[in-house]
């Protein structure tokens, strides 16, 4: 199994990897295919989003996800303060243009259809594409599953993807195609090297070295540019439940505070919270984020290596990059192994799923061992099992914004503790995964991204 560390770190737009970015790329794809068939000079394209695409696709900006990608626009690509003009060009046009001399009619308020019936089967997020004749047959059509991430399947490639057991061929020959965390520590073992040494091997069977650092630097530049912006901005996040952006408020007093005899020594804390807070104030407003590894769970690593590179003895740009990459080999065992889409396991498969790789990075970037870089991220998981999805207003603002810093807290305490023992501990990584997955399975539909249960109706309530 391989994932490469630029497939788990995608730059794209928020609010959501799995409800903007993954639409958006299906988009993309349905377009790249209606310009490849052979269709008649007719027809109308409809748009139809199921499951919890529609019940909470108007708060993460579904709809207008997908008429982006079907204005030829990509999640790293988009500009966010052009979006709104795009729109607008769409919407007058009244068509889409899908090979040159071929337009086909698109309304966007008429033909993106939200269906708040049963989710298809195969994802919680589905969404269909088809192209009209003027009596309503189907020309062309395809089913699409945003299965978190940013990451999307059709629904031929998700069946098979299920009925392999997730079984993902590697794109490429990798010297290290470790499935299991098992394996990646037995593999390091037989090899000696590190997690990251292992990690940085695979990425490098398709890339120099030099260009995989890079890239490396790039998605840290992206984290920190992101996260400097939410330090700056103020004034009041978009969708109507009117939250107040705090992370900027909160930055100044720290740093006002700099050189005060009397801090609280939990004000580290404080630090963490808001580098987490500024990234998803930003992703919740629409702005660049860097999926890691969704957006919604967007703030808790780039908040750890800000806590890394302010506060660590010894930090440098190397561990910058070693943190990615161990983090990056967490997180593709927990996609392999069990999900990190909150419409398909609840939030214990994005923030639950960040903190492991964040705690997993911070321990492998201050030297831990495997054993250790394996019981951290154990740790940091164990402790979200269980922990629903539920956006109020279908919002990726409460509790999400919140919950980053928490998630980027927990990492850091999981990697102290890992860091305090010699890696040998009770629960096994692979069977905290595995709980994950069952405790999704298990978890009600209702507490899973749909904002049908928990915090999305009680707050309305109360």
């Amino acid at each position: 199994m391989f994932l490469s560390v630029f497939d788990m770190f995608k730059i794209g737009i928020g609010p959501s990897s799995s409800h903007t970015v993954g639409p958006m790329v299906a988009a993309r794809r349905f377009l790249e295919k209606a310009a490849a068939a052979s269709l008649p000079q007719t027809g109308r394209l409809t748009v139809t989003l199921h499951g919890s695409l529609a019940f909470t696709g108007k708060g993460h900006g579904t709809d207008r996800a997908v008429v982006l990608g079907l204005a030829g626009e990509t999640p790293q690509g988009m500009d966010p303060d052009r979006v709104d003009e795009v729109l607008r060009q769409m919407a007058e046009r009244g068509s889409l243009l899908i090979a040159p001399g071929h337009a086909v009619a698109f309304d966007p308020a008429r033909d993106v259809i939200f269906d708040f019936g049963p989710a298809l089967k195969g994802h919680a997020n589905g969404i269909v594409f088809r192209i009209l004749d003027d009596d309503n047959n189907c020309l062309l059509g395809e089913t699409y599953f945003s299965i978190g991430g940013g990451f999307v399947q059709t629904e031929a490639e998700r069946a098979a993807s299920l009925a392999a057991g997730k079984a993902e061929k590697p794109s490429v020959d990798v010297p290290y195609p470790f499935r299991t965390a098992a394996e990646m520590l037995e593999m390091g073992r037989r090899s000696g090297l590190t997690i990251v040494e292992m990690k940085r091997a695979n990425e490098c069977a398709a890339q120099s070295e030099e260009e995989l650092d890079a890239g490396l630097d790039r998605i840290w530049a992206a984290m920190r540019d992101c996260m400097n912006r939410g330090l700056a901005v103020t004034g009041t996040l978009p969708g109507g439940l009117r939250i107040k952006r705090r992370a900027a408020e909160i930055h100044a007093k720290l740093k006002q505070e700099q050189g005060n005899n009397a801090i609280q020594p939990h004000q580290l804390m404080d630090w963490l919270s808001v580098y987490a807070m500024a990234v998803n104030e930003e992703n919740a407003a629409g702005g660049r984020v860097v999926t890691a590894p969704t957006n919604g769970a967007a703030g808790v690593i780039p908040a750890t290596i800000r806590y890394y590179l302010d506060h660590c003895l010894g930090a440098d740009q190397q561990g910058i990059r070693s943190f990615l990459l161990a983090a990056a080999a967490i997180g593709g065992l927990i996609k392999h192994n069990a999900s990190i889409s909150g419409a398909e396991v609840g939030c214990q498969g994005e923030v639950g799923s960040a903190s492991a790789m964040a705690a997993a990075g911070l321990c492998a970037a201050l030297g831990g061992t495997n054993e250790q870089v394996e019981n951290a991220a154990e740790i940091a998981l164990e402790h979200h099992l269980g922990m629903t999805c539920d956006p109020v207003g279908g919002l990726v603002q409460v509790p999400c914004i919140e919950r980053n810093a928490f998630g980027a807290v927990k990492a850091v305490t999981a990697a102290s503790l890992a860091l305090r023992g010699d890696g040998t501990h009770f629960v096994p990584l692979d069977t905290c995964v595995e709980t994950m997955r069952q405790t999704g399975l298990d978890m009600s539909e209702r507490y899973k991204e749909t904002s049908t249960g928990g915090l999305a109706v009680n707050v309305v309530e109360c």
